[in-house]
This record gives C-alpha cells, sequence and structure tokens, in this order.
C-alpha cells in the first residue's frame, strides 16, 4: 500500500483523533502532517499489513505527545488512551491489564500508563506531571504492585517462591475485572 491510499483512507480519522487531543485545528493540521511524514518514511518497517490502523494511531499518539512533551503541555490521560493495539476475540492478559490499570486511583494510574504503555521517560513525565521525580517513580512502583494484585484479584494469580506472578486467565465470563 502506498503512502497516498493510506491518506486516502484513514487521514480523516486520524486528524479527528489528533484534534480531540490538541483542540487546536491549526495545531492538529501540523501533527497531521508530522504523522504522515513517519507514516511516510518508516512504511517499510510495518511487517503486517494488517495492522496498518493501529500502527497509524500509534504514531499519531507518539506525535501528539511529542507535541505536548516539547511545548511543555500536560497530557491528560483517558480511557480512550488505554487501548492496546491488536485487539483480539478471545479474553486475554491484555483484557485484564486494561481493567486493572483503568482500575488504579489516577495518581498511580497516570505515571504508570505514561511509563509502562506509552515509554515515556519518568524524567519527562515529572515534567509533564508537575510532581517530583522520586515521587513519580514511587507511584509507577506502586502502580505495578497494584497490577501484581490485580491479577491476584482478578485471576486469583499468585507469587511463587521467586517472587513471580503465576497463573492462567480465566474465561471472560469468570473474570472478575472484564465481565
Amino acid at each position: 500500500m502506498q503512502t497516498q491510499d493510506i491518506w486516502n483512507t484513514y487521514s480523516i480519522d486520524i486528524k479527528h483523533f489528533i484534534l480531540s487531543k490538541v483542540k487546536d485545528a491549526v495545531v492538529a493540521d501540523d501533527l497531521l502532517q508530522e504523522t504522515f511524514i513517519t507514516v511516510h518514511t518508516k512504511l517499510d518497517t510495518l511487517k503486517d499489513a494488517g495492522k496498518l490502523k493501529s500502527w497509524l494511531f500509534a504514531i499519531a499518539r507518539y506525535t501528539v505527545l511529542d507535541y505536548f512533551r516539547n511545548n511543555n503541555i500536560t497530557y491528560e490521560v483517558s480511557e480512550v488512551d488505554m487501548t492496546f493495539d491488536d485487539q483480539k476475540l478471545e479474553h486475554t492478559k491484555e483484557d485484564c491489564l486494561r481493567g486493572i490499570i483503568i482500575s488504579l486511583p489516577k495518581k498511580y494510574r497516570d505515571p504508570l500508563f505514561l511509563s509502562d504503555i506509552k515509554g515515556i521517560k519518568q524524567t519527562q513525565i515529572s515534567e509533564q506531571l508537575h510532581v517530583p521525580l522520586p515521587t513519580i517513580k514511587s507511584q509507577i512502583q506502586r502502580g505495578r504492585k497494584l497490577i501484581a494484585q490485580g491479577f491476584m484479584d482478578c485471576c486469583d494469580f499468585k507469587v511463587n517462591d521467586a517472587g513471580y506472578l503465576v497463573g492462567e486467565i480465566k474465561d471472560k465470563k469468570d473474570c472478575k475485572m472484564c465481565h
């Protein structure tokens, strides 16, 4: 697929997504262009054409996050952002993880999400959220512990002797987070 075809198919959806984040049509147009420059230059790295749409939205999300970081704008995490690429029909650990993350208190959820899901450095998160770095680090650690506890509560996982979380995902109908 060529960049022009991708533009014709997805540019309106991507622009709406970007506009929902930045709330400024001129900035959204600029970020849309940046997104598609990245798409054009990185298109050869897409290995599975079936993941094109999620790949495009991931590029757009990172472009928006870069804009916020470069302009020192705080990014508010929403439940819409807490989507994982590759949504599947069967019940997976990602389904449980999404439910657990969404249920976390905001003070743990936002830093953890930005760090572990979006891959933003903790120093940048500290700057974005206007929270001291040691506080961000402890919130992320506490959030990770709450996720482990969430898997224990949700699907009856256990911590083994080596300190690893072990267990099997229940069927969706039996899962306390996803049902």
